[in-house]
């Protein structure tokens, strides 16, 4: 019975507050607006909304009174678009909190004030009411905030992607205004692309080296593109001397000059990309790996020098690691016999019969395909040509992995 009673007053509380909603409306709009954040409410869709959100945030908190504590009102849809707006505005989340404190204090002024009209809602009553009421504009808060800081994380990735998008049509040849981008593209420029977990943090890091201007892309996570811009020529070997993060992998292009060598430094970091990826080296420069990159990007080469060269060698009965060893100390040497022996650690007799041995192997002399045989051993220290020889999708994979 005393359960009914509280109920019954509680709605008739909710009766008499919805007779004053205009009043109650007006003061809360009069409190919100005084809220202010300069230029917010410029936007007459943004300032419409207010207007719409505070009806709606009070029949929200009207019609709790009528409910159960176990049975609150959902959330309404257009509180949810306006925390939206609010993002895509500009308007901060401290900003549109504390409107939400406001109305709220205020609607709890005006439930104290007729609450006082009742005799059944006193004391224990009454403060359970208070503490519904808080409870409904906590989880209000809490959705609203959720809303926001999903809007905004979508601007920001959206800001992102449009940026990364007008940064490949630049590499592409399309002219495009450049005037946003603080970065001067008639300049010396050195490119990197960084990936780990900490890629963007570790170009933002590099530029310091050269205290150069910095245009940075996010491309995807842990995935990034950058650019440093000076007035003089930069040195990449300052760049790798500096260039030791833990998990990332960076690629470095070359330095050039003006727009066509900002595309062109880019281009050479994308195709030393995969190396470093696949590497030891933490850092891998295209002037280093120059060949192999190029080599990288031809599945017929890499399938041909594999199976050309590599595979008669199998044929040995230790699957040619001896001829292979044999091979590397020799190109090491300068195509030294003895020096490949002193490195090997065995007679210049015994290199000279494991060369011939080779030749054999190959059907054709070594002074005639040194190049092809030193190249197919480079690239099998440098990939897995088992997985990747007589795929043709070597280029492909290849570039996929080079232009995140």
């Amino acid at each position: 019975m005393r359960i009914s009673t509280i109920e019954r007053e509680r709605s008739q509380l909710g009766v008499r507050l919805r007779a004053r909603s205009e009043e109650i409306e007006q003061a809360t709009l009069t409190r919100v607006f005084a809220v202010s954040e300069p230029g917010a409410e410029s936007n007459p869709e943004y300032a419409h909304g207010l207007r719409a959100s505070v009806s709606a945030a009070l029949e929200h908190g009207l019609s709790a009174l009528g409910r159960s504590e176990q049975r609150a009102p959902a959330i309404p849809a257009v509180l949810l678009a306006q925390a939206r707006l609010a993002a895509r505005n500009g308007i901060s989340l401290d900003t549109v909190l504390r409107r939400y404190l406001a109305g709220y204090t205020l609607l709890s002024d005006f439930l104290l004030q007729e609450a006082e009209k009742s005799d059944s809602l006193k004391g224990t009553d009454l403060q359970r009411l208070l503490r519904a009421q808080a409870a409904l504009f906590d989880r209000l808060l809490a959705a609203v905030s959720e809303e926001y800081a999903r809007e905004e994380q979508s601007q920001l990735g959206s800001t992102d992607q449009h940026r990364a998008d007008r940064i490949r049509r630049l590499l592409d040849g399309d002219l495009i205004d450049t005037s946003d981008f603080a970065y001067g593209f008639d300049a010396h420029h050195l490119g990197v692309i960084a990936t780990g977990p900490e890629a963007e943090t570790a170009i933002r890091d590099l530029a310091g080296t050269f205290e150069s201007r910095l245009l940075l892309v996010r491309r995807e996570e842990g995935s990034a593109w950058g650019w440093f811009g000076s007035r003089d020529r930069l040195d990449p070997a300052a760049l790798e001397a500096c260039a030791r993060p833990a998990q990332v992998t960076i690629a470095s292009g070359e330095p050039a000059h003006g727009l066509s060598g900002w595309r062109l430094t880019h281009r050479q970091a994308r195709a030393a990309l995969p190396l470093a990826l696949r590497g030891p080296n933490r850092f891998v420069r295209y002037s280093d790996v120059a060949l192999l990159a190029s080599m990288l990007r031809d599945d017929l080469l890499v399938t041909s020098l594999r199976e050309i060269y590599l595979e008669p060698l199998e044929q040995e009965r230790d699957g040619g690691e001896i001829a292979r060893e044999t091979l590397r100390a020799y190109f090491s040497a300068d195509r030294n016999v003895s020096s490949a022996a002193a490195m090997l650690g065995v007679s210049r007799q015994a290199v000279g019969r494991r060369l011939r041995s080779i030749e054999e192997r190959l059907g054709r002399p070594l002074n005639g395909c040194a190049g092809e045989m030193e190249a197919a051993l480079r690239l099998e220290g440098s990939i897995d040509v088992l997985d990747l020889a007589g795929s043709s999708e070597v280029g492909r994979r290849i570039e996929a992995v080079a232009s995140q």
